[in-house]
C-alpha cells in the first residue's frame, strides 16, 4: 500500500496545516494576515495566533512592505527540505511524479498548476506534463488509481511543445539526468541549495 502521510493526525490545528501547506509546497507562494485569513475562510486571530507560533519557532520568515508583514517560509531552517517532503506526501504531489516518471513516455517537465501550487489543497490537483509521445492511454488507466490513494482528484494536461503557463516546476529532465550521471557534484551543489524545485514564470 502506497504511503501517503495524512497529516491531520499528527496536526490538529487546521489553520496551522493551511499555513504549512501554503508556504512549503511551493517556495515563492507569499501571504499577509488578511488576504490569508480570506483564503482559509478563517478569522484573522486564528490565523495570526499561528503565525506567530511558526515565526517564533522559525519556520516562517516575514518582511514589511507597505504597511503589511508578508509571510513566507524559512527555506534556511534545518528542517525545511523535510517538511516540504511531508507536505508534499501529505497532498500526493510526490506521488503523482513517483508514479508517472519513466511510465507514461519521454517527459521533459512536469509543472504543477492551479490552486496546488499556491498552495490551496482545494481536491483537485492539475498536472502539465510537458514532453513527446506521451502514453495518454496508460496515463488515463493510471489516474483513477492514483486518485483514489491520494484522495484527490488529477487533472492531467499534455503539452509536446512546452506552454507559458506559469507554475511548481516539480520535474525537468534535465536535471534528473545531471542527478543521475553526477550524483557526487549534485550532493555538493545541495550544500549550498536548500530549494530544489523552482518557481516557473
Amino acid at each position: 500500500m502506497l504511503l501517503v502521510i495524512m497529516l491531520e493526525s499528527i496536526i490538529t490545528s487546521k489553520t496551522r496545516l493551511n499555513l504549512l501547506i501554503k508556504f512549503f509546497v511551493n517556495i515563492a507562494n507569499q501571504g499577509y494576515l488578511n488576504s490569508l485569513a480570506n483564503e482559509f475562510g478563517e478569522s484573522t486571530n486564528s490565523v495570526r495566533k499561528e503565525l506567530n507560533n511558526l515565526s517564533s519557532a522559525g519556520y516562517l520568515t516575514k518582511k514589511g512592505t507597505n504597511n503589511k508583514i508578508i509571510y513566507s517560509a524559512n527555506i534556511k531552517h534545518p528542517l525545511f527540505n523535510t517538511i516540504q517532503s511531508i507536505v508534499r506526501k501529505h497532498l500526493g504531489i510526490e506521488e503523482i511524479v513517483k508514479r508517472i516518471i519513466n511510465q507514461i513516455g519521454p517527459i521533459d517537465k512536469i509543472i504543477l498548476l492551479g490552486d496546488y501550487a499556491k498552495g490551496i489543497d482545494s481536491g483537485v490537483i492539475d498536472v502539465l506534463i510537458i514532453g513527446s509521445d506521451i502514453n495518454k492511454k496508460y496515463l488515463d488507466q493510471l489516474q483513477p488509481k492514483i486518485e483514489k490513494e491520494i484522495k484527490r482528484k488529477i487533472n492531467f494536461l499534455i503539452s509536446s511543445t512546452g506552454s507559458s503557463q506559469s507554475g511548481l516546476v516539480l520535474f525537468e529532465s534535465l536535471l534528473y539526468n545531471i542527478i543521475i550521471s553526477f550524483p557526487s557534484f549534485f550532493r555538493y551543489f545541495l550544500r549550498f541549495e536548500s530549494a530544489v524545485f523552482k518557481f516557473e514564470e
